[in-house]
């Protein structure tokens, strides 16, 4: 009890604000049904990383996520409802994603499988990280932000929905990484990489998600990420 009260006590505090906010709108981004809120958070939510990888003593992480995040993948999003240029198609405003209790309660339970192996993972596996989870509380809220969009990103099929619990998957694996690695010049490169092959990934899956709107319409990703002709 007493090495639990001191490990809470070594928690910055700022450190800890920052934990807390990336995981209240990581959630927000990925079951919010209001998306154009949704992508607002994603927003707020990659701006915090940027003063998290800051915080971790990775200002270059920091310029690479402020550019990469806030000002052109977060653009993507609202690009993809139609927020941007919204003359090719109609705007998207709201997710109509439905689905049995039963589904949803197997998806609920994945999630939980997810956050207990990534846990697991990085309790037993990976016991010499650079920095430890019980010191830096941005570690464990990358392991609750993994497993929340693997979950989400198996519960929704929503294209939208998916395009967001990818970033925000990436963003938590990114964090871990410079858990296991430390913010050494060589991890900051790779993890820049890796910011940099999500930011791509995020600007073609907006492209193609307004292709399929131009050419099914807005019930092409309305319900269950399928057309009205094709639901059952």
């Amino acid at each position: 009890m007493t090495a639990t009260f001191d490990a809470i006590e070594s928690f910055d505090a700022i450190e800890v604000l920052l934990a807390l906010f990336l995981t209240a709108s990581a959630l927000v981004c990925l079951f919010d049904r209001h998306l154009v809120r949704a992508c607002y958070f994603f927003v707020a939510f990659t701006a915090a990383m940027t003063a998290a990888w800051w915080q971790l003593g990775a200002p270059w992480l920091a310029a690479v996520e402020l550019v990469l995040g806030v000002w052109l993948t977060g653009p993507c999003f609202f690009y993809a409802l139609g927020h941007v240029l919204p003359g090719a198609s109609s705007p998207l405003e709201r997710d109509k994603f439905s689905e049995p209790w039963s589904r949803v309660a197997m998806r609920v339970l994945l999630a939980l499988a997810w956050f207990v192996m990534v846990g697991a993972a990085i309790r037993y596996v990976v016991a010499d990280m650079a920095y430890a989870p019980s010191e830096h509380p941005l570690l464990v809220a990358g392991v609750v932000i993994a497993a929340t969009a693997l979950g989400a990103f198996a519960l929704h099929r929503h294209l939208l929905r998916r395009l967001l619990a990818f970033n925000l998957l990436g963003s938590a694996v990114f964090i871990l990484l410079a858990g296991v690695a430390g913010t050494s010049a060589t991890a900051q490169a790779l993890i820049s990489v890796g910011l940099l092959v999500a930011w791509l990934g995020s600007m073609l899956g907006a492209l193609l998600i307004r292709q399929l709107l131009h050419l099914e319409g807005v019930e092409a990703l309305g319900r269950d990420g399928r057309t009205e002709e094709g639901a059952t």
